[in-house]
């Protein structure tokens, strides 16, 4: 609140006779155990009012009670000067500011930024990390735009390697010509098949290797079918047309089955880089950097980078035969990605587990001087666990994408149906309400927590009506839907009088949304969006069972209330939409 901090540096002008700036003023959201909605910390203030930090306060207060028509009253808690703002200033707000359609949607600010996620392996369906990590990209990218920034979602797709020859040695090896088709499988799911195959086979090799003498590691390099994989990337790297032809058909399957994945995700991109293609990248940079001499070469021929200083280590950066390491093909691809787009940020949305590589990664760009290179991010996530037997897995291993959304849908028939929430709707628009609702909760549950922080994840208790969860607040949103629809017109009224502290506290609660968009665009944290959405849901309840809206004791109340409730969807379905959840129009 600008008016608080102009008006408190001239109380210490006057009262002290010494100049502040905005900088030196703490303003704080008042806690909500307080009466008041904005704080001052006055502890700072005391080396030039020579006072306690409670008569500081107390001479700030009544300074600004005096001076400030805004102001209605205060109190002082210790060092905390809690300011009430008049219902007159959060009514002005209301009728001049968030009742507005454009309130929240921010102005271009002329920046753009990519944001890298999903990134999978084409040897395998999508599992329950890659659904964390696209629906956390996903927000994040959305939030991104209505902060203002130009938004380029990108895929670097892992389609090459030693993982994609496993799948396809072992289809040709057991596979009889099976197609997606013939096996009514998803074509990720029949890929992750042989997977799962060539890995039962090749462990069945080593144990036959080790009963006749050969150690774990010998047999490890010594299976025939790990050596048949390893000539098929040579073949592969060679060009070798059948090899090629098989990795086209299969990749294709998996591209097929992604999509479907992505699409019940509802998630998308707006550029896809593939491995297959960059994994060459990088070397003109490792002689760029041999030039300078930020690389060095070793006798073997193969060249490093010494991070020692920085507190890490030596690192190898292109091997002694001359071939990319994986941070070879990330330095050309991060160049690549900067020759196509110039962005002013680029997001990587990869687990934590990768954080030791992204730090040498963009240390390595910054000694190269790449500018650009001080705008990159990792966005580091933790892993997801599920409650133990709560989900199989069709790999015995780990939770697959496809499972999960079933599973959620699933859950979110059998709790709706329980309630009683589907009278009136026909089986396509209950299927439709069930994964909407099923998706809401899978979403939500993921996205409310800080992305640092690993999560349990609990199907069913992502689906509790009465929870801290997406179903609470899709049905909060479709409640005041319902009271609207029963309204009908809501004729445009600007009220006059007082506020009730429901209606106040709502108001105030509305107004601070645009700055939370700010908060979780700089943080690139969607759980900001979720906990303040869940806040006003929270609040909009509270006023909806205690105050009359529909039988508000005059015409102007209900139109105010009415058109209170209508922002409060509003600003529902917008924070909503950005953790990539649809809340339905009824429930």
């Amino acid at each position: 609140m600008d008016f608080i901090i102009d008006a408190t540096i001239k109380a210490v002008q006057q009262l002290y006779n010494t100049t502040i700036t905005a900088n030196d003023i703490n303003l704080q959201q008042t806690r909500k155990e307080f009466e008041g909605q904005v704080t001052i910390v006055t502890f700072s203030f005391t080396k030039f009012s020579r006072k306690s930090p409670e008569q500081t306060g107390q001479d700030v207060g009544e300074y600004l009670l005096a001076n400030i028509d805004e102001v209605s009253d205060f109190n002082i808690i210790k060092g905390f000067l809690n300011i009430s703002i008049a219902n007159s200033y959060w009514l002005y707000i209301y009728n001049n500011t968030i009742s507005k359609e454009s309130f929240g949607i921010a102005q271009p600010n002329g920046k753009k930024v990519m944001v890298e996620y999903s990134s999978p392996n084409t040897n395998k369906p999508l599992h329950l990390g890659h659904v964390r990590n696209n629906l956390l990209g996903y927000s994040v990218a959305a939030i991104l735009e209505a902060a203002g920034y130009e938004v380029v979602k990108a895929n670097l797709v892992n389609d090459r390697g030693i993982h994609i020859c496993k799948s396809m040695l072992a289809w040709q090896m057991f596979g009889e010509g099976e197609t997606p088709q013939s096996a009514g499988l998803k074509g990720d799911h029949l890929v992750g098949k042989y997977y799962v195959i060539f890995d039962k086979e090749y462990k069945r090799q080593i144990e036959d290797l080790k009963a006749v003498g050969k150690t774990e590691e010998e047999a490890k390099k010594s299976a025939p079918l790990i050596i048949q994989a390893q000539q098929m990337l040579q073949k592969w790297e060679a060009g070798d047309e059948a090899v090629i032809s098989l990795w086209k058909t299969m990749n294709t399957w998996v591209y097929d089955g992604f999509a479907k994945t992505y699409k019940k995700l509802g998630v998308d991109f707006d550029q896809y880089y593939y491995e297959s293609n960059t994994y060459l990248l990088g070397k003109d940079i490792i002689e760029e950097g041999l030039t300078k001499g930020i690389f060095f070469k070793k006798e073997d021929g193969s060249v490093w980078i010494d991070l020692t200083e920085e507190g890490l280590d030596q690192k190898l950066v292109l091997r002694a035969d001359g071939t990319s390491v994986y941070i070879t093909q990330d330095l050309g691809t991060a160049q690549l990605k900067y020759n196509d787009f110039g962005m002013d940020e680029s997001i990587y949305v990869v687990g934590n587990e990768q954080d030791y590589h992204f730090k040498v990664l963009f240390l390595i760009l910054q000694k190269l001087g790449k500018n650009w290179a001080k705008g990159l991010y990792h966005l580091s996530y933790g892993m997801v666990d599920l409650p133990s037997g709560k989900m199989k897995s069709r790999e015995g291993t780990v939770v697959d994408a496809d499972d999960l959304i079933a599973e959620m849908e699933a859950t979110a028939k059998e709790q709706t149906e329980a309630l009683g929430k589907t009278e009136g709707y026909s089986d396509e628009d209950k299927q439709h309400l069930y994964y909407m609702i099923g998706m809401g909760a899978l979403k939500y549950f993921l996205l409310k927590v800080d992305p640092k922080k690993r999560l349990l994840f609990d199907p069913n208790e992502s689906v509790d009506f009465q929870g801290h969860t997406g179903p609470f607040i899709q049905y909060t949103h479709a409640r005041i839907k319902s009271v609207l629809s029963r309204a009908g017109d809501i004729t445009q009224t600007n009220l006059t009088s007082e506020l009730d502290p429901l209606e106040r506290d709502l108001i105030i609660t509305l107004s601070q949304y645009p700055e939370t968009i700010e908060i979780a665009a700089k943080e690139f944290n969607p759980a900001a969006i979720a906990n303040y959405i869940y806040d006003l849901a929270k609040i909009y309840n509270k006023f909806y069972h205690e105050k009359s809206i529909l039988q508000a004791e005059s015409s102007s109340l209900k139109n105010f209330r009415l058109k209170i409730s209508s922002t409060t969807a509003k600003i529902i379905a917008h924070g909503m939409k950005l953790l990539g959840i649809n809340v339905p129009e009824r429930m």
